[in-house]
C-alpha cells in the first residue's frame, strides 16, 4: 500500500472545518473545484516516485449508472477537495481518471460499489487500486475469530467503533433527512455548509481508519483485501468483454498458493450485488 503525502500540497482560498475537542478529530482545510487546476499536481499526475493514500467517497442523485453523480470528495491529510461534477462538467472529472485508475494512489473508501459504478457507465472511469474498509472491517473480524451473520457494517457504525475512531455521527441522519425531503439534494447549487460539512465528513476520518486497519490486517488478509476491493470496484460494472479492459486482480502471493481454492468463493461473495450504499 502506498503511504501519504509527506509534503505540504498547494492551497487555494477556502473554508475551514475547526477541530473538535476530540484530538483525533481532523480540522480540514476545504477547497471546492470546479477547475482541474485547483487540484494538486501529484493527484492529476500520478507517479511510482510521488505514491498518494486519500480518501474518497462520491455524492449524487441516485448514484449508479443512471443517477447523476454531483461531488467526488478527495482526503489528504490536512486538506479536502471537493470536486464539483455540477459546475466542473466532464472535462473536470476526466482530469480526474488517470489518479482514480492509478496503481500509485490508494483511494480510501467505504463500500466502493456504487460510486465504481457511477465512474464506470456515466465517465468510463475503472476506478482502481481502492482500500475497502467495510471489506477490511469483515477481514479484522474474521483474524480475531468473531463470527457474525453479516460481514458488512455502515460506515456510521465503523466511526463509532473505539479500535477506530469512536466517536458519533449524528450529522449523518441529519443529511438522510434532508436527502429524504429532497432526493436532488446533492446536485443543488451553490453548497451550503450543510452539503459542505456533510460531503468532507464522508471522507476525513478514512486516513486515520485506514492506518488503524493496516496496522491489524495480516499479509493473506492484506492480499484478500486487495483483490476483494477489486472485485467490489467491478461489482456492478458488468460488460461484454469480462473485464478485459479491467487491471488485472492481484495475483495469488506464492506463500498462499494453498489458499487459492477458496478464491473462487470469494469471488461470489465480494461480487453479489446489494441494494444500497452501506452509509
Amino acid at each position: 500500500m502506498a503511504s501519504h503525502h509527506s509534503e505540504p500540497l498547494d492551497r487555494v482560498p477556502g473554508p475551514d472545518i475547526p477541530p473538535d475537542k476530540n484530538p483525533d478529530y481532523p480540522a480540514y482545510h476545504i477547497i471546492i473545484v470546479t477547475r482541474p487546476d485547483q487540484l494538486p499536481v501529484e493527484f492529476l499526475q500520478p507517479s511510482a516516485a510521488n505514491k498518494l493514500v486519500i480518501g474518497f467517497d462520491c455524492e449524487g442523485v441516485d448514484l449508479c449508472r443512471n443517477g447523476a453523480l454531483c461531488i467526488m470528495q478527495l482526503a489528504f491529510p490536512h486538506v479536502a477537495y471537493l470536486v464539483d461534477a455540477i459546475e466542473g462538467g466532464e472535462e473536470l472529472i476526466q482530469a480526474c481518471k488517470p489518479a482514480l485508475e492509478s496503481d500509485h494512489i490508494t483511494k480510501v473508501i467505504h463500500d466502493c460499489k456504487r460510486d465504481s459504478e457511477a465512474l464506470y457507465f456515466q465517465f468510463g472511469i475503472k476506478l482502481h487500486n481502492v482500500m475497502d474498509t467495510q471489506i477490511a472491517y469483515s477481514l479484522i473480524e474474521e483474524q480475531e475469530g468473531k463470527k457474525k451473520n453479516d460481514d458488512y457494517i455502515s460506515f456510521v457504525s465503523l466511526l463509532g467503533d473505539p479500535r477506530y475512531y469512536g466517536i458519533p455521527y449524528p450529522e449523518k441522519e441529519e443529511v438522510r433527512t434532508l436527502l429524504r425531503q429532497d432526493p436532488n439534494f446533492w446536485k443543488s447549487r451553490p453548497l451550503t455548509d450543510m452539503m459542505v460539512r456533510g460531503a468532507i465528513d464522508d471522507v476525513r476520518f478514512l486516513l486515520k481508519i485506514h492506518e488503524k486497519m493496516m496496522e491489524k490486517l495480516s499479509k493473506v488478509s492484506l492480499w484478500r483485501l486487495a483483490v476483494r476491493s477489486e472485485l467490489y470496484c467491478r461489482c456492478f460494472c458488468l460488460n461484454d468483454n469480462q473485464f478485459a479492459d479491467w487491471p488485472p486482480l492481484p495475483p495469488v502471493p506464492g506463500v498462499y498458493k494453498a489458499v487459492q481454492s477458496p478464491v473462487l468463493k470469494l469471488l461470489v461473495v465480494a461480487s453479489k450485488p446489494r441494494d444500497s450504499k452501506q452509509s
